[in-house]
């Protein structure tokens, strides 16, 4: 058996008032039919606004339940990482240069070790989402024990969650034993994108979680349209986008 878990980016933000800009409408317009093909059977959201304004386009056709969940809303931890140091920012997206020689980094162990990352107490605020997610995965039917999940009641659902990249890369960690710093900073999940999980048992009562797709964004493309930058910085360092 398996269940498919998808992760939904809200679309294009709007940061200042918790929405969409002009561009995130259309983005969530694009998704629609996609979400339409999902065959969702459960479907749930952040309270945060643009995940659920994206939710609502998305969705506007569909006669499903939506669940809001609290612990979907972005990882919620501040910082004041060293290229910053006067200013509260979520605690990733640090500078290459600073956290890239960072050993603690690289281990889900060790990686909210790092002095920034306890001031802000990265490490409560994680297992504090984790657990919800790990409570919301045994209620359907999968346990995690050590490094792998045992299987207590396996199911073909596809679950589908209107989320945040953060908080996203936050779930995909724990369900591949990593940790979060890699995913924060190698890959970018766009707004809008969709990112595909499904579980494998290859061992009776055991199921791992692979990623099959990450930050797809196909449905933008199918509309002549490319996805946003937000969450990216400049492709080279003249250009006159982000930095920071």
């Amino acid at each position: 058996m398996t269940m498919k878990l998808i992760f939904i980016r809200h679309a294009d933000p709007d940061y200042s008032i918790d929405s969409l800009t002009e561009t995130g409408f259309l983005e969530a317009e694009a998704l629609a039919p996609r979400v339409e093909k999902m065959k969702g059977d459960h479907f749930y959201v952040s309270p945060l606004g643009r995940a659920k304004k994206t939710c609502e386009i998305a969705m506007k056709n569909m006669n499903e339940e939506v669940i809001t969940l609290d612990w979907l809303k972005e990882f919620p931890a501040k910082a004041r990482r060293p290229e910053d140091p006067d200013h509260d920012r979520c605690c990733w997206d640090w500078l290459p240069s600073i956290w890239a020689h960072q050993e603690a980094f690289y281990d889900e162990r060790t990686f909210a070790d790092h002095p920034v990352m306890e001031k802000a107490h990265v490490r409560e605020i994680y297992e504090d989402v984790i657990k919800n997610f790990d409570a919301f995965l045994r209620e359907h039917g999968y346990r995690k024990d050590g490094k792998i999940f045992r299987v207590e009641q396996g199911n073909h659902d596809t679950l589908v969650f209107f989320c945040h990249f953060g908080i996203e890369c936050v779930f995909l960690s724990y369900l591949i034993n990593c940790s979060p710093m890699l995913l924060w900073h190698g890959f970018v999940a766009a707004p809008s994108s969709v990112t595909e999980v499904y579980t494998e048992e290859r061992e009776e009562g055991i199921a791992a979680f692979r990623i099959t797709s990450f930050g797809d964004t196909s449905h933008l493309y199918a509309k002549d349209m490319e996805p946003s930058l937000s969450a990216r910085f400049c492709e080279c360092y003249e250009d006159d986008t982000r930095h920071l």
